[in-house]
């Protein structure tokens, strides 16, 4: 059976409406397994003569493809009608006449006759199922017509178009390497020049990721496994630091560091995060599944509930760190520190009056599953308006502009963090360890590059391009990691 037809059938057995936009044809062989649950009546063709079984079959399918096709050239008419570029006028008149003669024969095979004395019963029944037939290939004669036709319309590409395209993906991936070569070129001390040797493998490894995801963009099955590709490619990556790192002698623990985070990643976007995430739901041949087999469903469901709660920990006392290294306005640091601690604190107790682990009276569930999330928002809501208050009316005080910038941008993120936490769910305190942890080995690895170039780290604009085309290739796995498929 094509797939186009799928809908329309399973509408058919279950006997609800037919999807308007649907234009497949109702299946005759899964039709005809409802055969059996049809009540014996003479309707139809022959209201005088009991009918066979063959023949009830015939009249009960003519009388589905009637309404098939009724559906179907209700759909044709509004969107031809609506269309911008519709259907060509000469095929559109073909299928149309199929529908009027299938609907002027339906109108003769539903008047009632009768056999006369001299008729037998046997030439009437199969004059009667002649009929039905006919009647029926009428009907399927037209969905198969217009199916055809809705193919060759829908599915046509324009090459010049795709071509266009692809040369535009292909010139703007040679731009974004010739901008990277420029830039560590021009930004370059002339004194201290980075030789070439150096530059070339790390901008041949970039540019050839971003091609392969580029390439990868054209398959229409990629958008199932873009997250895992992704991934991937990343992974791909951080072997290649890892592996160049230790031929040269001068390994990091960075490096290391972020292939163990790409891997933690990988379960979560097989896993397939949710928001209400209960326990792992994967396949037998899934590693997280295998792990469940050797340890226990138990202490897999044990793991869910109590990960989160380390993971908010750990977030905790990052954030909490941030606020005392980036704010310097004393009133607006504590605030912000108390209202990140409060926030936290009942995003914990919100997770646990939703754990199986803990037995919690009613009405400890309730504050937990209700008052909790409010108070979240208001103290989000209330901090960011305390910033902004600070920001407008504050005496102005002696930090650089810069230090002010990053000052209020971390009050910012700091308040924002509890409310995007509580929406993302369980998982997201984990999604925020991995980029917390994900930007800070960039950041040291960048500083590294920066170094071992002999370059000014605060007035080089030098970029190493494998940093960048990791920190992109990450924000793409953050985004399925959260759940977004």
């Amino acid at each position: 059976m094509q797939q186009l037809d799928f809908a329309v059938t399973v509408s058919a057995l279950l006997g609800i409406p037919f999807p308007f936009g649907s234009i497949g044809r109702v299946n005759p062989e899964l039709y005809a397994l409802s055969a059996g649950t049809w009540d014996n009546q003479r309707t139809g063709i022959n209201a005088c003569t009991p009918q066979d079984d063959l023949v009830a079959w015939k009249m009960r399918y003519a009388e589905v493809l009637c309404v098939n096709s009724w559906q179907v050239k209700r759909y044709i008419d509004q969107y031809s009608g609506s269309s911008i570029i519709g259907f060509s006028a000469e095929y559109l008149h073909h299928v149309e006449e199929l529908y009027s003669k299938a609907q002027a024969n339906w109108s003769e095979v539903l008047k009632p006759t009768c056999p006369s004395e001299t008729a037998k019963g046997e030439e009437f029944k199969e004059s009667a199922s002649s009929a039905l037939q006919l009647q029926i290939d009428a009907y399927s004669s037209f969905l198969e017509s217009f199916a055809k036709l809705a193919r060759s319309a829908w599915t046509e590409f324009d090459l010049w178009l795709m071509g266009t395209g692809l040369l535009l993906m292909i010139l703007s991936v040679i731009t974004q390497a010739y901008i990277l070569v420029r830039l560590n070129a021009v930004c370059q001390p002339s004194d201290q020049e980075c030789p070439s040797s150096r530059i070339i493998p790390k901008l041949s490894f970039a540019f050839t990721l971003v091609t392969i995801r580029a390439a990868s963009l054209l398959s229409n099955s990629y958008i199932l496994a873009e997250g895992r590709v992704t991934n991937f490619l990343l992974a791909t990556s951080c072997i290649a630091g890892v592996w160049s790192s230790a031929t040269n002698g001068n390994f990091t623990i960075e490096e290391f560091i972020f292939l163990l985070l790409n891997i933690f990643a990988r379960f979560g976007i097989e896993l397939g995060m949710s928001k209400q995430i209960a326990g792992p739901t994967a396949t037998k041949d899934h590693p997280v599944s295998i792990i469940c087999d050797i340890f226990g469903s138990s202490f897999c469901n044990v793991s869910m509930d109590i990960f989160p709660i380390i993971s908010l920990a750990m977030v905790t006392c990052i954030v909490l760190k941030l606020i005392a290294y980036a704010v310097h306005q004393r009133f607006l640091k504590y605030f912000i520190i108390c209202g990140t601690i409060l926030s936290y604190a009942f995003i914990a107790n919100y997770w646990a009056s939703e754990s199986t682990l803990l037995s919690h009276t009613k009405a400890v569930q309730e504050i937990g599953r209700s008052l909790a999330p409010r108070f979240v928002y208001a103290i989000g809501g209330l901090s960011l308006v305390i910033s902004v208050l600070w920001r407008l009316f504050a005496p102005v005080d002696s930090l650089k502009f810069n230090k002010r910038i990053t000052s209020l941008s971390a009050a910012m993120l700091c308040s924002w963090s509890p409310t995007i936490l509580m929406l993302l769910g369980r998982q997201g305190a984990f999604v925020a360890l991995i980029c917390i942890t994900g930007a800070w080995c960039i950041i040291m690895l960048q500083q590294k590059y920066q170094k071992d170039s002999k370059l000014d780290i605060t007035g080089s604009c030098v970029a190493n391009p494998v940093s960048v085309t990791q920190w992109s290739l990450l924000a793409v796995c953050l985004f399925y990691l959260t759940g977004h498929w």
